[in-house]
């Protein structure tokens, strides 16, 4: 069995930034259990899988298409970098002759479309509540340390639990937690949270004018810290849409990798998020 592989850099124009995803189209699907080994293998953040929907359909012409994503060790509900990636793949490297391409998911349908410079991808809006801080009392010391905390917020929906550093705090101290990814395992184990985002308010009027910074951990799905996170963006958006009373915002995710994101938050419970795309390897899985 041979296995077109590409691995393409989402949120990013640069090679060797924003968050790899390697994207593999299938003309049939596969068993979990070869899902799995083969994120295993390419040991990613995400491994999406495309298949179509419409088997007279080739992938240069066809619309709509099943996709899943696999971390290393898990299958997971939604994931943005992949779909960004996965469109970009079908439009870069099988000349899909569609503008707007349609994944079935399990978060549902997910659109992406090809614009001048960039994908912007049709995403739901996980709005968050707030929490008692002393819920959460471990994983917030073992994310953030004594550093003060303004918020934190869950969205149950996606299980991602929001810590937004206070005003008071530069972006260095952002960029320089020293997370233990398995301090935060062991800080819960609820199962109430499958990944934490580390948020504090950006700049916007100083170039490039950032609204929000972030960070995202995710070992509880193998994943200690994921680059640049679009599915985390689905509650960062919602979060400080409402705190800066802002629709259209710019955000950049602060790891070590870094990623930007365009987000527009709609009216009618959805969020655009935006960014563009870099290739950086084409191959075949050989089984």
């Amino acid at each position: 069995m041979e296995i077109p592989v590409f691995v393409l850099d989402a949120f990013t124009n640069v090679a060797f930034k924003g968050n790899p995803a390697a994207v593999c189209p299938l003309m049939q699907e596969l068993d979990d259990s070869l899902y799995q080994k083969i994120a295993a293998e390419m040991n990613l953040s995400e491994t999406a899988f495309i298949t179509r929907t419409n088997p007279s359909d080739t992938f240069a012409t066809g619309s709509k298409f099943h996709l899943r994503w696999f971390t290393p060790t898990t299958e997971v509900n939604l994931c943005g970098h992949a779909t960004l990636a996965s469109a970009a793949a079908l439009f870069l490297f099988e000349k899909n002759i569609n503008s707007t391409l349609m994944f079935e998911t399990r978060s549902g349908l997910l659109a992406v479309t090809q614009q001048k410079d960039g994908y912007l991808m049709d995403f739901p809006l996980n709005p968050p509540t707030k929490q008692e801080p002393n819920e959460f009392t471990d994983l917030v010391q073992a994310a953030v340390g004594n550093n003060p905390v303004q918020d934190v917020v869950l969205s149950s929906v996606t299980k991602k639990l929001m810590i937004r550093l206070s005003d008071s705090c530069d972006r260095s101290v952002l960029t320089n937690l020293k997370v233990d990814p398995v301090a935060l395992l062991n800080a819960d184990n609820s199962g109430r949270v499958k990944s934490l985002l580390i948020t504090m308010k950006g700049s916007p009027e100083c170039q490039p004018g950032y609204d929000f910074y972030s960070r995202v951990f995710a070992p509880w799905s193998g994943i200690p810290e994921d680059p640049v996170t679009g599915s985390a963006h689905t509650v960062l958006a919602a979060y400080w849409s409402k705190v800066l009373g802002k629709k259209i915002m710019t955000a950049y995710q602060c790891s070590s990798r870094g990623g930007k994101l365009e987000l527009e938050v709609r009216d009618d419970g959805r969020v655009n998020i935006s960014g563009k795309v870099t290739s950086i390897l084409q191959g075949t899985i050989r089984l």
